[in-house]
């Protein structure tokens, strides 16, 4: 089980993260409000927590706060909620043909949902150990230890089974729009999927009624069908519904299920997942992040679970809304998916496609529109043009180095890539600013993510002395701050993995006051608990053989949010802007921090 941290513990960690955004004085009023907190009012909320969370032994203490932040939230999904992964091409390029690849895909999703609710998909494990524990043998012996204890054999060899709870949300569900708070839906029954194109919604069965997948060779028809059907794009793009502010999209939505579209929407919400297929290849990279953060809305539906998005040129993508779950989860799906669709697919350029009549078995959905409603799609549409207008992505490649001269020099390389975020900020902005980097506490049931946070006394210390002093330090000198930093963040990382971070602690006891109707605590109504929760600089990395690159939007209007990917020998930054920050310059300011931290590390001197 998550535990809920010591209320001392928290604290603690809580200042150590203050510290370097705040000058004395302020710190000075920050720690008295902290301390106090901790004698009083917090110490109160805290054996509350502990108490319910004892109470509900069966979940975690975060879920419920953390599903109620996500579901209450009023912004529209897309750029503000909604992440991206896109996949590596298909090894073989006659298989990035756009009919193929969708037809691979759709059959590897529905083989890894069918393995899944049959109970045969293979646990998420992480192995500390691998040697000893990811091998034949030990899944053999595990295999026949009670559940009740099996965890605990795993752990004697360091394999951590991870929380799998989110996984069922990942097909046949949707967020729907609710004034104040939205709502999750999933309804397993549903056999078909949603197919969008051109803006215009399709949905054919995937599942027959014996519960088999329909034949590949079918698929690939009705997809084809789909893809030669010249029907106009609608006049009022449904998709755009999708990216309202939620309450406006309730009102909406209340709108059109009284307008005559409930069966209609029920096909949207319920099937299995969305794929979108766009009909233009992608140029670049900048392009490929474009097109799947956010696309053309008019061809997307932001609510699903996820969109599953193929260009003509075949390169894909998975838009995912956030509040069901996290990366990890999806992460594990792309990852079969991936394998899964080139090892093993299912139909090859050779395949013809099944002669069975799609003008039958494809249905197109008809929505019936009255003048509220396309009024409401011209101004969603409008807002989401002037959005996506204002939004810069940017990304790097550095070519000189990545994990493996790192792991050789001893310092860890999530480390150093978080330390080069510091150094670049200072370097462009001059100031240490609030810093999120996501840690999936999914070793905990029920667990979501913990914040790491990678501004430091270090990194500051170590920014400034690059940036600033540089002519005062040694090539020894600046190691020695390079390898503090590495340490410190190394122990945040574990901490927070392990559920001992601090902002999920404070942010349920902030929760649970105001849901007792007690008037906020004073610790809370500080304006440095404001501005540590206000992320300037928002990441989140991840490396895998399916994924070429993944993003997301700033969490705030001057903001940067940040994926980056460490691999053996480069590193990739991906970086989302609105017009407030320069994220080229960015970019360019993290460059040059990596390249002066490589060149220290192999000990060269470096000038200004």
């Amino acid at each position: 089980r998550l535990p809920v941290p010591k209320l001392e513990d928290t604290i603690t960690r809580y200042l150590n993260a203050q510290k370097p955004l705040l000058n004395d004085d302020q710190f000075r009023k920050t720690e008295e409000l902290a301390h106090a907190f901790e004698k009083g009012i917090g110490r109160e909320l805290h054996e509350q927590l502990v108490a319910q969370d004892n109470q509900n032994k069966h979940t975690s203490y975060i879920t419920g706060p953390w599903f109620d932040m996500y579901l209450k939230a009023r912004e529209p999904v897309v750029l503000n909620f909604n992440a991206f992964m896109s996949f590596n091409p298909d090894p073989k390029p006659e298989y990035n043909d756009q009919l193929i690849r969708a037809t691979n895909m759709t059959v590897s999703a529905i083989r890894f949902m069918k393995t899944f609710r049959a109970g045969y998909l293979e646990p998420e494990v992480f192995h500390l150990n691998p040697e000893k524990s990811d091998t034949e043998i030990f899944k053999k012996i595990i295999r026949f230890v009670p559940s009740s204890i099996s965890w605990f054999g795993a752990y004697m060899v360091n394999a951590y089974p991870l929380d799998m709870s989110q996984y069922f949300r990942l097909f046949n569900s949707t967020r729907l729009p609710k004034l104040n708070k939205d709502e999750l839906y999933t309804d397993e029954k549903a056999k078909h999927l949603l197919v969008l194109r051109n803006g215009n919604f399709y949905v054919f069965d995937v599942i027959d009624r014996d519960g088999n997948m329909v034949k590949p060779s079918e698929i690939q028809a009705h997809l084809k069908y789909i893809l030669s059907d010249n029907s106009p794009a609608p006049a009022f793009p449904l998709g755009y519904l999708s990216s309202e502010n939620r309450d406006t999209w309730a009102l909406l939505r209340k709108n059109l299920l009284e307008n005559g579209n409930e069966e209609a929407l029920q096909k949207v919400d319920s099937a299995m997942f969305c794929l979108s297929l766009d009909d233009f290849p992608v140029k670049d990279f900048v392009h490929v992040s474009h097109t799947m953060l956010h696309g053309d809305a008019a061809n997307r539906w932001y609510d699903k679970s996820f969109n599953l998005i193929i260009t003509k040129d075949g390169t894909a993508g998975i838009n995912f809304e956030h509040s069901w779950g996290d990366g990890v989860a999806v992460l594990r799906f792309q990852n079969e998916v991936f394998k899964d669709s080139t090892k093993t697919p299912a139909i090859s350029p050779q395949s013809q496609p099944a002669s069975v009549d799609s003008s039958r078995a494809v249905q197109k959905l008809d929505f019936k529109l009255n003048d509220a409603l396309k009024a409401g799609i011209t101004k969603a549409k409008e807002k989401f043009d002037a959005t996506v207008e204002s939004l810069s992505l940017n990304l790097i490649r550095f070519q000189e180095g990545g994990k493996e001269l790192l792991k050789q020099k001893k310092v860890s390389p999530d480390a150093v890539a978080q330390l080069a975020f510091q150094m670049a900020f200072l370097r462009q902005y001059d100031q240490t600013v609030a810093t999120y980097e996501s840690c999936s506490t999914a070793a905990f049931k029920h667990g979501r993510t913990e914040t790491i946070r990678p501004a430091s006394v270090h990194t500051k210390k170590c920014s400034e002395a690059f940036v600033k002093e540089l002519s005062k330090h040694s090539t020894e000198e600046l190691q020695k701050l390079i390898v503090e930093c590495s340490k410190y963040h190394g122990r945040l990382t574990k901490e927070a993995a392990m559920g001992q971070g601090f902002d999920r602690h404070l942010f349920s006891l902030r929760y649970l006051a105001l849901s007792k109707g007690l008037p906020l605590p004073d610790f809370y109504q500080d304006q440095a608990y404001a501005c540590i929760n206000h992320n300037i600089i928002s990441t989140s990395t991840l490396v895998s053989p399916a994924v070429q690159l993944g993003g997301f939007g700033p969490v705030v209007a001057d903001g940067f949010g940040v994926g980056y990917q460490v691999h053996d020998d480069w590193i990739g930054c991906n970086v989302s802007s609105y017009p407030t920050r320069n994220g080229k310059e960015f970019l360019q300011c993290i460059h040059k921090s990596l390249e002066d931290i490589f060149n220290v590390l192999k000990g060269k001197k470096i000038g200004s």
